[in-house]
């Protein structure tokens, strides 16, 4: 052998031995704040000082992660994105085109996720959300389709990828157009028990092998689309809190006969909140996410050395702003708001069946009051309340539609209360839509040095496998 390719074999052992020496990270949180902003992100800030009183910002937990980057999202066929097609870069490390869920562009050819990659290396995995765990960003980690609406095929792959944990508001769309045997008997037929609401995983999760948790059965036949709004959540709801911790338990009891584990969550309601332009709908969401990263953060602290935490979102909604001309912001009006806009349609409609011919201006008026503060906390303008009357004037001769969202229907009440509530924030909106806004990444724990600059979203799962070992 000749001294130069000595040198040469030398060098390349040497390096070997350094990467294999590297520590890898373990256990790996996956967190994604649908529609999560950077301006998402500053509101949850502000907002939590001014709940204090004050005029600043309280830091959220993932906010003072050592390692932040900015994150661009376009797709493979539009520079605003989808959340299918982002959630396919976040998982995959691919761009494909709006609507598609885990294949490439031409539609066909499959991508397989960093879910799956830990998967193969042996890693227990868990999939999380507070929407349908067949929704589109669940969806990317374990499923290969070309139309993100396909709720049912999702699900079957769903029940067919051997995962550990997945957990959700419900499965979308579980009965077949051609009859046979629906979501939750192929599930329970592929080794999975279900259980609904925490209390039954209690009770169930340590003699399971493979588990779906779902929110109790009642809610779902209230909207199975996504669990409870924080702003309006019962103590006899499922939370995401709850799925974060159930995801850990599981996922911590597996993995000793397996190796390590990586758990994706999704706080999807961020996003729907965006849609409907919902100030504190959205603000109390992102601040419900955050605990949960504070529950993983827990974790970290006791594995530091074997652990990495990212947080990052698919795209931002709504076009945010803070500030609508005036120099001037006023979260703190937020607070008088006791009900999200995707509740408040349905509680009004309700008092209306309740009271038939004697829904009168008077009840409306002090409904308004009790859930926003309005005339009371909140002093309206003369003209604030002859759009509030008129809206109800529609409302009971049907003579306006509702304004629909992605997500939700609001009748014209709701529809002018949550534009006084900006007016009195000070928040804008430029869409009920996405846009192409910056997007950050978080990251504490075992190769978390490699997420701080400005990078694309199809470099985040490149990085964890890296990380992690699992490339």
């Amino acid at each position: 052998m000749t001294p130069k390719r000595f040198l040469s074999t030398l060098y390349l052992t040497v390096l070997t031995l350094v990467v294999m020496a590297q520590p890898k990270a373990k256990y790996v949180f996956y967190f994604i704040g649908d529609g999560m902003g950077v301006n998402q992100v500053n509101a949850a800030e502000t907002f939590l000082a001014a709940r204090e009183g004050r005029i600043g910002m309280k830091p959220l937990c993932f906010t003072q992660f050592p390692y932040l980057g900015l994150v661009s999202t376009y797709s493979a066929s539009s520079g605003v994105t989808d959340s299918a097609a982002a959630g396919t870069a976040l998982a995959s490390g691919v761009k494909t085109k709006n609507a598609a869920v885990g294949v490439l562009p031409d539609l066909t050819t499959p991508v397989n996720s960093v879910a799956w990659h830990a998967q193969q290396h042996g890693a227990a995995v868990g999939i999380a959300t507070s929407v349908g765990v067949n929704h589109a960003t669940p969806a990317v980690f374990y499923a290969h389709v070309p139309e993100r609406h396909a709720y049912h095929e999702i699900g079957r792959q769903l029940t067919l990828s051997g995962f550990d944990f997945f957990a959700g508001s419900d499965i979308l769309k579980p009965q077949s157009k051609n009859g046979g045997k629906d979501l939750y008997q192929q599930a329970t037929d592929n080794g999975y028990k279900i259980v609904r609401g925490y209390n039954e995983f209690l009770q169930q999760a340590n003699r399971q092998k493979k588990l779906i948790l779902l929110q109790p059965l009642r809610d779902s036949k209230q909207n199975d689309y996504a669990i409870p709004y924080k702003l309006d959540r019962k103590p006899e709801n499922l939370s995401l809190e709850q799925i974060t911790q159930a995801g850990i338990r599981f996922l911590s009891e597996r993995q000793k006969e397996r190796n390590g584990f990586f758990l994706m969550i999704e706080g999807g309601m961020i996003d729907m909140a965006c849609h409907s332009n919902d100030g504190a709908g959205f603000i109390h969401e992102l601040i419900d996410m955050d605990s949960c990263v504070q529950i993983a953060y827990e974790f970290y602290k006791k594995k530091p050395d074997s652990t990495l935490i990212v947080v990052t979102a698919d795209h931002e909604t709504g076009g945010l702003s803070l500030g609508r001309g005036k120099y001037a912001l006023h979260l703190e009006k937020l607070l008088h708001q006791k009900m999200s806009f995707f509740a408040y349609p349905r509680h009004l409609a309700a008092l209306r069946r309740e009271k038939g011919s004697a829904f009168s201006w008077d009840i409306v008026r002090q409904d308004l009051k009790e859930n926003f503060g309005f005339w009371e906390g909140l002093e309206l303008t003369e003209a604030q309340t002859e759009r509030l009357h008129k809206a109800y004037e529609q409302l009971v001769d049907d003579s306006s539609e509702n304004k629909k969202s992605l997500y939700n229907s609001v009748d014209p009440v709701s529809y002018t209360a949550s534009q006084i509530m900006d007016e009195h924030s000070l928040i804008g909106w430029q869409s009920n839509g996405h846009s192409n806004g910056f997007v950050g990444v978080y990251a504490i724990g075992v190769g978390a040095e490699q997420f701080a600059g400005q990078i694309d979203n199809t470099e985040i799962p490149r990085k964890i496998m890296r990380a992690a070992g699992w490339e």
